[in-house]
């Protein structure tokens, strides 16, 4: 029961690694709170979990969604920005201005108004955890993705400057770089490209939310204490630095 008396708020946490992050979160004793416009997968496995309707890449939504969540909660210990979207899998130069744009409203713009919204939060609380899921995609650039490559790029540096701004108070700013899991996140990508990225894993396996939740639920323990502006490779072998 690491997560005893701890509330959290998780985006896009009704399906894929959001959805497995809620459940460990629950399941170890925090009071969880959903964030997203999506519907859980699964009534049954989500019960006990509390959902507010949000759009991210929309700042007046997410306004609205921590005035509601402070009904819900006396205070705020733990976020896990998992939402997001591929975008199509076109070369750069044939990708569609709206599509780009679409990509890092939800991505870069989400994340960042999510963790803008609920520092204030924590540094009342004294207390704060922050894990932003990237992509390994954003260290190394898939092809026929500069849409999502590029957005988890800014997602990683978001993470870094914030956690620096963050290291003198007991908040720290984490996030993970997944190579591919298998999630309904693949219904957005071609099959091409799904090959492309098992091909790069040298374990030959996608890999599972479980295991994601499980190095993202470390790091919103009290035990990790010691590092911020982190990035933690989990991707079969993938990374190479």
């Amino acid at each position: 029961m690491r997560f005893k008396d701890r509330n959290a708020i998780v985006t896009g946490g009704s399906s894929g690694i959001g959805a497995a992050v809620s459940q460990r979160l629950a399941s170890e004793g925090a009071k969880v709170i959903v964030w997203d416009l999506l519907k859980p997968d699964n009534k049954k496995k989500n019960e006990g979990l509390n959902y507010i309707n949000v759009d991210i890449s929309n700042w007046q939504s997410v306004q609205k969604a921590i005035e509601r969540s402070n009904k819900l909660i006396n205070k705020l210990d733990i976020l896990v920005c998992s939402a997001g979207i591929t975008g199509p899998n076109e070369k750069m130069w044939d990708y569609g201005i709206s599509d780009w744009q679409n990509v890092f409203s939800i991505n870069v713009n989400g994340t960042f108004f999510c963790n803008k919204v609920c520092v204030p939060l924590m540094l009342e609380n004294g207390f704060g955890r922050i894990i932003n899921i990237a992509s390994i995609a954003g260290k190394e650039g898939n092809p026929n993705a500069s849409a999502y490559s590029s957005s988890k790029a800014a997602v990683i540096g978001l993470t870094k400057s914030l956690g620096k701004e963050l290291a003198d108070h007991p908040i720290t700013v984490n996030c993970v770089t997944p190579a591919a899991v298998k999630t309904s996140i693949f219904d957005q990508m071609s099959q091409k490209h799904i090959d492309y990225m098992l091909s790069k894993i040298p374990m030959g396996r996608f890999g599972k939310p479980e295991e994601i939740s499980s190095l993202v639920c470390w790091l919103a323990s009290t035990e990790c204490s010691f590092t911020t502006g982190g990035v933690f490779d989990i991707s079969g072998g993938r990374a190479t630095y």
